[in-house]
């Protein structure tokens, strides 16, 4: 799934972080004495193998030791390990308890990772409002996957009342942080005027967008028909304002 490659990623970069600022054996002092981030940061490096072994036992114990001292990251990470079994038996129960912790905290991520589980049923009931209502938390703190999926929940009416309004305003969000999924429904939504007026250089342009941030050949197959209903100057047009709209890193996208 997207967000267990995204999480692998994160432990990667925040370990290589660490590792390089901090000498191991400085962190590990400093960890034995109950500093609750040298602990998370040592546990990190364990997990990734930067700098050090590669052990998840080692990562589950220093990630624990914080965890228990309230970090929530180190409360997210420790659920993402018994998520993926990793140093410790799988367990999708423990995995939630800490998601919790940290979710509680406000940490996006957590938040995100209990509704997955509560829309997928993993190791709960399956439960769309619950997970819509941890999908909001986590986007109204620019997470981009909980804005899209909260932009399709409204999109599609599930379990809330159909607002493409709605929609369009979360998915956009998601669209204007780079998601490429969000960026092809954004266009979708263009093409097809829900939520938006229909604007067919709008719609090629987000399509285009998605497209050169790695989205499937499927929809060049569909950029590519859209295209035979537009004038040569939309076409340029609509190349034009992606262009605009990726070099200002999405601040400039209208």
């Amino acid at each position: 799934m997207k967000y267990v490659i995204w999480l692998v990623a994160l432990m990667m970069s925040v370990a290589f972080l660490f590792s390089s600022e901090k000498p191991i054996d400085t962190l590990i002092i400093t960890a034995e004495q109950g500093d609750a981030e040298a602990q998370f940061d040592l546990g990190m490096m364990y997990a990734s193998g930067l700098g050090v072994k590669q052990d998840y036992d080692e990562a589950v114990k220093w990630i624990r030791k914080a965890a228990e001292q309230g970090l929530a990251e180190a409360q997210y990470f420790l659920g993402a390990l018994y998520y993926e079994g990793k140093g410790v038996k799988q367990d999708y129960d423990e995995a939630l308890k800490w998601y919790r912790k940290a979710a509680e905290q406000g940490l996006a991520e957590a938040q995100f990772s209990i509704g997955w589980k509560y829309e997928n049923g993993e190791g709960v009931t399956q439960d769309y409002t619950e997970a819509l209502k941890w999908y909001r938390k986590a986007a109204e703190q620019g997470h981009k996957d909980a804005q899209f999926f909260l932009g399709v929940a409204y999109k599609n009416g599930e379990k809330v009342p159909q607002d493409y309004d709605e929609a369009v305003k979360w998915i956009r969000k998601s669209a204007e942080q780079g998601l490429s999924i969000a960026q092809t429904d954004l266009g979708v939504m263009y093409f097809s005027g829900h939520g938006v007026k229909q604007d067919f250089i709008h719609a090629f342009m987000w399509f285009y967008i998605s497209i050169s941030n790695g989205m499937s050949a499927d929809l060049a197959n569909d950029l590519e028909n859209l295209s035979k209903e537009m004038p040569p100057d939309d076409i340029e047009e609509a190349k034009r304002r992606a262009q605009i709209c990726l070099e200002s890193n999405y601040k400039q996208c209208d």
